[in-house]
């Protein structure tokens, strides 16, 4: 695995001379429309055409290999059919290169074939140095320089000058779809890359580019797998350290959808809930359609984020007041009523107003608009909200409102420049462009508004938060992963070692050894068996609770290896564990699965029916710190329950999630190593808190 920070992919998007193989003296052609495009655009680079058929191309001297070409090439756009493709990159790189996009497909998309010819492409980037983008893609722009190197037909797209959003997409043909949408809606970008294979570079590397690029500002991705999990980890941690909003297009959520990435790119998928857990632990914003995706990176655009979740609805609908609380509440957002004695200012202005949150101008506002500008004012000086959505519907349109309108938000926003305000109103270019121009992100849809504005808020947390709180440093004690299936006995102690405090237990080879360990702990016990070939004891009868006294106990642990004995015979036995019994707290449920791409992902959720039925958890990959674990915890609907329920007191959420942050530790220290962790459950207690059960399962040598 390179480092992303060593290898720079200015060749390829700032490039000064660059070669065209494979080039076209028709401009419709893919080797020929590069060149139209830059030319036309005014490239102020050098273009050498190569193409051994002609002496010219599009007025351009022509050179017959890349070899013939007589200066240093920056970048080398490859046109040229796939059975001398290798041969041309390999030509490329002798010749001193310094990085090329192939067009051409029929790759790792294709077949076994096609996949072997691809890593002679990417063995070529590894010994040369030479970056290479592709193949199978539709290539690269840069719109201040005027450098197309792409036979899509950019120009004609463009109708906004450079702007703020640098583009990474897998799919070519999706990643003109985004960008032609994204130039409709007022969303201006300057990059553009389409990784394709990635047979070299991918959509982490450009992700860490843009991340350091000053001319980005917002960065749109889409993305049907992510090979190399670690790179990509680096670059989201880049681009939100900067400041920079990820809005991220990850598609494949389902196993039918899994499939289509991987025919159409060789991706591995991955697990979506890893996925969902990435985006969750680095900002980033993980948009569903091509119409969430610009929506977001509009509103971006404006560079206001809120510090916290508290948002003021304003609206001179009722109707549209209500929507747009259920909206906020769906996306996350607090719609906290405003303070009493504001509630009674308002209400001496407008009598017939809605006054809590919506507050809703009514008609009156028609009458005497400047009430608006007082109502908006009182709201922002006098409550504590970190937003607000203004719904306004075609009001600001209409021929007598339209410049009263104009004028009072323009006082508004001169009043409070920093305030994230956005606004809903249906009217034409015109009447939003001047909303626009007073930096308000305009939606027609109120319910688009506060998506948009949710997002924003999502960024402004992540950007508050900053980076991540280191994970805890390992014991110095610290067991490394079974290299064999072992027991709950021995799972438990090697978790324990890791920090993730257990239960009081000792391990018994007989009843009457049993009997001594329960007169040790004191008070009523758990018996179970104990086998590496027995990992669900329940199914055997090999749990009993609540045993006290010697002869229960001794009754109990004879009970169990006898059912041991008649219901797996081949089993290997080791004992009866003696546990405590733990009364009072909440069953949780601690885990780690091993993910192809992103490797040990640590899960959380309560006991019960919680993880079972109802599938509610959270995940993160490995290693993290407290500050993760607490949020980790935070994200479960049944996180109230660790508050504490009928009258029971609050569990220990720092000691939880300190062991949540330890697991991670072990998992990332011994990574590549087992294939889960199952510790459940895991009892939250009032003071602390600790594993009843553990299961490790090893990943086996093949």
């Amino acid at each position: 695995m390179s480092d992303i920070s060593s290898r720079s992919l200015l060749p390829i998007l700032r490039p000064n001379a660059v070669a065209v193989i494979g080039a076209s003296d028709t401009p419709s052609r893919i080797g020929g429309r590069p060149i139209h495009s830059m030319t036309a655009m005014g490239f102020g680079g050098r273009i050498f055409p190569v193409n051994p058929r002609r002496e010219t191309v599009q007025g351009l001297t022509a050179y017959p290999t890349i070899r013939d070409v007589p200066e240093p090439v920056d970048c080398a756009l490859i046109a040229v059919p796939a059975a001398i493709a290798v041969d041309t990159i390999r030509d490329c790189a002798d010749r001193g290169v310094k990085s090329a996009v192939v067009f051409t497909s029929g790759f790792a998309e294709q077949g076994e074939d096609g996949a072997r010819a691809q890593g002679d492409i990417a063995q070529i980037a590894r010994n040369s140095g030479m970056r290479i983008v592709g193949p199978n893609c539709l290539g690269v722009f840069a719109m201040d320089r005027s450098w197309y190197g792409t036979f899509t037909n950019a120009p004609a797209m463009l109708e906004l000058p450079p702007g703020p959003v640098g583009i990474v997409s897998q799919s070519g043909a999706y990643g003109s779809h985004v960008l032609l949408v994204a130039q409709k809606r007022g969303v201006g970008s300057n990059f553009w890359v389409t990784t394709g294979n990635e047979c070299d570079v991918d959509v982490g590397e450009v992700i860490d580019f843009y991340a350091e690029a000053p001319e980005v500002e917002i960065i749109a991705v889409y993305a049907e797998g992510v090979r190399d999990g670690l790179r990509l980890r680096r670059a989201l941690a880049k681009a939100r350290d900067a400041r920079k909003p990820v809005i991220f297009m990850k598609v494949g959520r389902t196993g039918e959808g899994a499939r289509a990435a991987a025919s159409h790119t060789a991706s591995l998928a991955g697990s979506d809930a890893v996925y969902d857990a990435l985006f969750r632990q680095y900002g980033v914003y993980r948009a569903g359609t091509t119409e969430e995706l610009v929506d977001v990176a509009y509103a971006c655009q404006y560079g206001s984020f809120p510090k916290g979740r508290r948002v003021s609805l304003q609206t001179i609908s009722g109707g549209g007041g209500v929507q747009m609380a259920d909206d906020a509440v769906r996306y996350g957002l607090d719609v906290a009523p405003l303070p009493a004695p504001v509630q009674k200012k308002l209400k001496a202005l407008i009598p017939f107003a809605g006054t809590n949150n919506p507050v809703d101008f009514t008609a009156q506002a028609l009458n005497d608009p400047d009430l608006m500008v007082t109502n908006i004012g009182l709201t922002i000086d006098e409550a504590e909200y970190d937003s607000h959505v203004i719904f306004m519907t075609s009001v600001p349109s209409t021929p007598f409102m339209k410049e009263t309108c104009a004028g009072l938000f323009r006082t508004v926003r001169e009043r409070y420049p920093d305030e994230p305000m956005i606004m809903s109103l249906v009217g034409g270019p015109d009447v939003v462009e001047v909303y626009e121009k007073l930096g308000y992100p305009v939606f027609e849809d109120p319910s688009l508004a506060v998506r948009a504005l949710a997002a924003l808020t999502r960024f402004g947390a992540a950007f508050e938060c900053g980076a991540e709180s280191p994970p805890p440093a390992a014991p110095a004690g610290m067991l490394p992963a079974p290299a064999a299936p072992v027991g709950e006995h021995e799972a438990k102690a090697i978790l324990a070692s890791a920090g993730i405090p257990a239960v009081r237990e000792s391990l018994a080879s007989t009843a009457e050894a049993a009997v001594a360990a329960a007169a040790d702990i004191g008070g009523p016990c758990v018996l179970k068996i104990v086998s590496p070939d027995i990992l669900h004891k329940t199914e055997i009868g090999g749990v009993l609770l609540d045993v006290e006294g010697e002869a229960a106990v001794s009754a109990g642990a004879r009970t169990l290896l006898r059912r041991a004995a008649e219901r797996v015979p081949a089993a290997r036995i080791e004992g009866v564990l003696v546990s405590e019994m733990v009364s009072g707290g909440v069953e949780t449920v601690l885990g780690m699965v091993h993910d192809p791409v992103f490797g040990p992902a640590i899960m959380f959720g309560l006991g019960g029916v919680f993880v079972e039925v109802l599938k509610d958890v959270s995940f993160r990959l490995a290693p993290f710190g407290v500050g993760e674990a607490h949020r980790m915890i935070d994200e479960i609907r049944g996180r109230p329950v660790l508050e504490g329920v009928r009258g029971g007191p609050p569990v220990d959420i720092d000691a939880l999630a300190l062991a949540l942050a330890s697991l991670s530790v072990f998992a990332d220290a011994n990574a590549g190593r087992f294939e889960s962790i199952d510790i459940n459950p895991f009892i939250a207690l009032p003071k602390g808190g600790a594993a009843v059960d553990a299961l490790i399962v090893p990943r086996l040598a093949a």
